[in-house]
């Protein structure tokens, strides 16, 4: 069974950092995908990045690119998340995502497991 548990959200001025761990167990190998999924009130859960972890290919929404960074330590099977010139339109919580096999994309739809998510609130 994959468990997910996300740290490192927090408030924060606009135009500062945060970073996001997101501590995963349960998993064998390397293929598979995951992801960090932002839902803000009354918005729909929406994909921010994800990467493959076998060769690391990562794919960013448009509003994540050039700002943050996903990465993961096979070693430690930690994924990260940095986002860097933060903006109050990234308040939201946020979620790490993980499946199993080689699908993946930036929808709820490619993921079957979920972490309880950590709010991260960009103030203006």
């Amino acid at each position: 069974q994959v468990q997910l548990v996300e740290s490192g959200g927090g408030s924060v001025q606009a135009g500062g950092s945060l970073r996001l761990s997101c501590a995963a167990s349960g998993y064998t190998g390397s293929h598979y995908c995951m992801g960090w999924f932002r839902q803000s009130p009354g918005k729909e859960r929406e994909g921010i990045a994800i990467i493959y972890v076998s060769d690391h290919e990562t794919s960013y929404d448009d509003s994540a690119k050039g700002r943050f960074t996903i990465s993961h330590d096979r070693d430690k099977n930690l994924l990260y998340l940095q986002m860097n010139s933060l903006k109050p339109e990234d308040t939201g919580m946020y979620y790490c995502a993980g499946n199993r096999g080689d699908s993946c994309w930036l929808s709820t739809s490619a993921f079957n497991y979920w972490g309880q998510g950590t709010q991260v609130t960009v103030s203006s």
